[in-house]
């Protein structure tokens, strides 16, 4: 039998090994779809309990993948084939990357003997593919036989899962997948993360800071809820009288409604210049990056302490004292350490209490939206909360009603999922067709399952063969379409700089009509009608879809 022949009825091969090690790892559902080079993963995938999610698009797919693990908290599974395949799947993994996702990429490959070689006519060849994933996962590598399989998935396993988490790259050529083996199945497989606490010296010297600090103030990040840090940010907080507010990807780390909660205004002046009146201030889980610090406008006065488990950000926007460390090893070794302070810690806002300050800047927040003409928005968003349960978890892409549920959404008991890592469009609808998916996959009802997608109508066009999958898989998911006729927030920032915009206007289908022809239950909306629209369609089986046509505006983030 040749190396590229298919194996015997029976026979196993490098796609049972595969498929061996994931199931002995936990894994349920694999996200994907099939090619010429992976047809024995695929053939092998067909003997499992896997669940195998076909999208329509890689892209989508690894989208897919990527909203599975963070509404269910296990490592997202996605299959690959080779070239354009592997490529088309890049944009969706570097959200992945950029927000810390774990998830175990296995890809196919040419034939080995054709690996490093530049033959003509070749199908799907690249100079270096596992060179093209470098820019968007953790770590890359490539099986050369069948029996490594099994250690390399496992290795791989064990670096998604290690913070800083992350996207992995694992890929088999063809003929290896191909060939049968003779390594007895696979039954068992361990992947421990490594741990990284803080060091110790770095935590007394945080603790030294802060007894002497009257004014300390958190920032939380991504970080926070990825390492599920939420109670010991919550006792630091308090046993500081800190302040707290949440980046977009830490929505929901810390209690929205809470004396010490700024929510999540940080494209707030006002709230910046809480963060920069601090005499400590703590960024825990995140990078400081564009949106967080203000668009770098963030000019702080007093000593930082950054904490992340991702040491190139550390210092990487502002000198800090720089902790490498889980954020909740770090907040509980933290909340120890100032719990032993004899007298505690006093906040002293120049005279009033941090409650007052938090009471007195939210206030402002109000009072400078009340200044600008928002009613239309600020009633659309407070309808869309009110229509969703406070446990269902919501995935938005790119859009103006994003960028405002960055800054107002609680989160309440549900996961806020968007796309503010990477930034690329397209995220919404395919992330919440894995979320719903993996989360009936963890038993729960197709009810309790369902979550909210949002797209504008510029995103959704990313996204809108993906209407098959949902379709076909019979995903729980609500998918609400802004429709302002183009890609609206680059509309406005141009027509902000330059007085007019440039390509920004969109011919789009008629989105009823065209998840109708799926035979998706589909609706039109008027904006004051989206909580009744949204509260039916959360009531209904399967996927379905709410279009609301109408423009909306962002706000303005500096003084009037």
């Amino acid at each position: 039998m040749s190396e590229n022949s298919i194996a015997d009825p029976g026979t196993r091969n490098g796609g049972d090994l595969v498929i061996e090690t994931l199931e002995a790892l936990g894994s349920h559902t694999v996200f994907g779809i099939p090619g010429q080079h992976a047809l024995g993963l695929f053939d092998a995938l067909s003997r499992s309990k896997l669940h195998f999610v076909s999208s329509r698009v890689e892209n989508n797919s690894a989208f897919a993948a990527d909203g599975y693990s963070r509404a269910t908290g296990e490592v997202g599974v996605l299959f690959l084939s080779t070239g354009p395949g592997a490529l088309t799947s890049l944009a969706g993994l570097q959200e992945a990357y950029a927000t810390s996702v774990p998830m175990v990429v296995v890809a196919s490959q040419i034939p080995l003997d054709g690996l490093g070689a530049r033959r003509k006519g070749m199908l799907h060849q690249l100079d270096d593919q596992k060179a093209s994933a470098a820019n968007v996962t953790k770590s890359q590598r490539t099986v050369h036989h069948a029996s490594g399989i099994p250690s390399a998935i496992q290795d791989a396993w064990v670096d998604a899962i290690t913070v800083p988490q992350g996207p992995v790259w694992v890929e088999v050529p063809q003929d290896v997948l191909l060939a049968p083996v003779l390594v007895p199945p696979v039954r068992d497989a361990l992947a421990e993360a490594y741990e990284h606490p803080p060091r110790v010296e770095l935590i007394d010297e945080a603790v030294r800071w802060l007894a002497q600090a009257t004014r300390p103030v958190i920032v939380a990040g991504g970080g926070v809820r990825r390492a599920g840090a939420q109670d010991a940010l919550l006792a630091v907080a308090e046993s500081l009288g800190a302040p707290v507010v949440c980046s977009p990807g830490g929505n929901g780390a810390f209690p929205w409604i809470h004396p010490l909660s700024l929510q999540s205004w940080v494209e707030d002046r006002h709230v910046t210049e809480v963060l920069e009146d601090a005499d400590v201030l703590i960024v825990v889980g995140s990078a400081l990056g564009e949106v967080t610090s203000n668009y770098f406008t963030l000019e702080p006065r007093g000593h930082l302490i950054q904490i992340d488990a991702e040491p190139r950000v550390l210092e990487s926007n502002r000198p800090a004292l720089g902790i490498r460390a889980d954020a909740k090893a770090a907040l509980e070794y933290l909340g120890e350490a100032l719990g032993k302070l004899k007298g505690g810690v006093g906040a002293d806002w120049h005279g009033q209490g941090p409650e007052a300050v938090v009471a007195q800047t939210l206030d402002k927040v109000s009072a400078r939206l009340d200044a600008q003409d928002l009613a239309k928005e600020r009633t659309f968003m407070a309808d869309i909360r009110a229509a969703v349960p406070d446990d269902m978890q919501t995935f938005w892409d790119m859009t103006i009603s994003a960028y405002w549920a960055w800054s107002c959404w609680d989160a309440k008991g549900g996961e806020f999922h968007s796309a503010q890592g990477a930034g690329g469009l397209g995220f919404g609808f395919p992330s919440a067709i894995g979320g719903a998916l993996g989360l009936q996959v963890a038993g729960k009802t197709p009810a309790q399952a369902r979550v909210l997608a949002v797209s504008g109508d510029g995103s959704a066009m990313y996204s809108i063969a993906e209407l098959a999958t949902a379709k076909q898989h019979n995903a729980p998911v609500t998918w609400l379409i802004v429709d302002d006729g183009g890609y609206g927030i680059l509309r406005e920032y141009m027509e902000g700089t330059f007085g007019k915009a440039t390509a920004t206007e969109l011919a789009r289908p008629d989105f009823v009509a065209l998840a109708e022809s799926f035979g998706i239950p589909a609706r039109y909306a008027e904006p004051e009608n989206v909580r009744e629209a949204l509260e039916e369609s959360f009531a209904a089986e399967g996927p379905n879809v709410v279009v609301v046509q109408t423009l909306l505006k962002m706000f303005a983030p500096t003084h009037l």
